[in-house]
């Protein structure tokens, strides 16, 4: 059989905007269920989640149902271990939390890489071969793997050209929570200085021709940073969506 194709990273290329859904509740029941809900990625999250990397593969599995939604998986680190394991469960887009240098922008597409551009290492019976039936496999598979990274600080910010243009990076993500904390407004997303930085990276990431994305989980925001560039642009968490319906729903029986 052929590889796999990724239509995320196509979309990417093409400049169409890809909204998309944060799933942060481990098992295979959620991501499955968002998967449904018409988003055209979702991000199984094991960074800031209590989603282990052993759960990426059921996840994987569930969405893989629904053929027009792509799944994202955001490693803990960016390490080339974890990224390994993942690109084994048979990931193809991948976000890579906290990159601060061009030095570390390399090494992630490295570790996305087989020998002897990169450092993953070769396994033959795995999901992402589908099990050894993919043809020439580790001579093409780097051609369906999008490689985003975030941008998380002020100091990256900073570096934010030379990660940008790294050859090998699909994407650039703009992380507002922790880039609200580096710049000393800590949880303040929507500070006038933090959208300021945040709109001119945007613009910085559309002259150079580099794709954007963003979470903002309210929608005023979402819509100002597509309207600067994000075209893909996530615009909700499970957990935060679970908790604040909850709270709702009890609030109409005080």
């Amino acid at each position: 059989m052929k590889n796999p194709k990724n239509k995320f990273k196509k979309n990417l290329k093409l400049g169409v905007q890809q909204i998309g859904i944060w799933n942060t509740i481990g098992g295979n029941t959620v991501p499955e269920a968002l998967a449904n809900c018409g988003f055209d990625w979702v991000l199984v999250d094991t960074e800031h989640a209590a989603v282990e990397t052993v759960e990426v593969i059921s996840a994987l599995q569930a969405i893989a149902g629904y053929p027009d939604v792509s799944a994202v998986v955001r490693p803990a680190a960016n390490d080339p271990v974890l990224i390994k394991r993942i690109l084994d469960m048979g990931a193809l887009t991948l976000l890579l939390p906290y990159v601060q240098t061009q030095e570390e922008a390399i090494a992630a597409v490295r570790s996305v890489s087989y020998g002897p551009e990169g450092v993953r290492g070769i396994a033959g019976s795995t999901r992402a071969t589908r099990y050894g039936s993919v043809e020439n496999y580790f001579q093409h598979a780097r051609e369906e793997i999008c490689l985003l990274v975030q941008v998380e600080t002020i100091s990256a910010i900073q570096e934010l050209e030379k990660i940008a243009t790294t050859p090998g990076i699909d994407g650039i993500f703009i992380g507002p929570g922790d880039l609200s904390s580096s710049m000393g407004f800590p949880g303040q997303l929507g500070h006038p200085e933090v959208v300021a930085v945040i709109k001119d990276a945007l613009n910085m990431l559309n002259n150079l021709g580099i794709p954007s994305g963003i979470l903002a989980l309210d929608e005023a925001s979402a819509k100002m940073y597509m309207k600067y560039g994000t075209i893909f642009t996530a615009v909700g968490v499970d957990l935060v969506l679970l908790t604040n319906a909850a709270r709702n729903l009890r609030h109409c029986f005080r």
